[in-house]
Formats: structure tokens, sequence, C-alpha cells
């Protein structure tokens, strides 16, 4: 199994590194990045351990919700057969159903 992100979530990616770097520092950055990218493995592996919350208040099927250990965000994404696929990489404090309904796939 492989991910994939869309690109509304490199986007939301590429806005934390950025705010980390300039805010934290390089190796802050890097860390997210690295806190990131463990995620996304572990999601690879274990494609059906996140939270069907938003899923059910969103009336999006299959969205699940995974967050990051050491960083404050959240990944949301949809299992499929071979991929998971990415749609948000968000802040925990944003207006979650907002920006989700906002960017939802169709």
């Amino acid at each position: 199994m492989h991910a994939q992100l869309r690109a509304v979530a490199e986007h939301d990616v590429e806005e934390a590194v950025a705010h980390y770097r300039s805010e934290a520092g390089p190796e802050t950055a890097l860390g997210f990045v690295d806190e990131l990218e463990a995620a996304i493995t572990h999601l690879c592996e274990y494609p059906l351990i996140g939270s069907l919350r938003f899923a059910f208040e969103l009336d999006i099927p299959d969205l699940r919700c995974w967050p990051l250990q050491r960083f404050p965000y959240l990944l949301f994404y949809v299992p499929d057969d071979d991929r998971i696929d990415i749609w948000r990489v968000l802040h925990a404090r944003r207006d979650i159903p907002a920006y989700l309904t906002a960017e939802s796939p169709t």
C-alpha cells in the first residue's frame, strides 16, 4: 500500500513546514516532516486505524483522521484498496469542518 497526497494536502504540509522553519527553526521543521512521514508509514500499514468521527459528523463516507504525536496536526485520509488518499493535513485548532467541506473532493 502507498500514500498519495492531494495537492491541497501538499500545500498544507508546505505551509506547516514554512511556519515551523520561520518560528522554531529548521530542526523543528525537519522534525515535523519526520513525524508526518512516520504517521503516513503507519497508516499504510494500518489503514483502518484512524477515527471516523469526522466521516459521521460531515457525512463524508470513509473519511478517517489520524493525529501526529508531537505536533498539533491531523491527517485526513480515505483508505482505498491499494492506497491511502490523503485529503488534508490540518492544524488541530482550525475549523476542521469548514476546511474539509470547502475542499471535499467529489
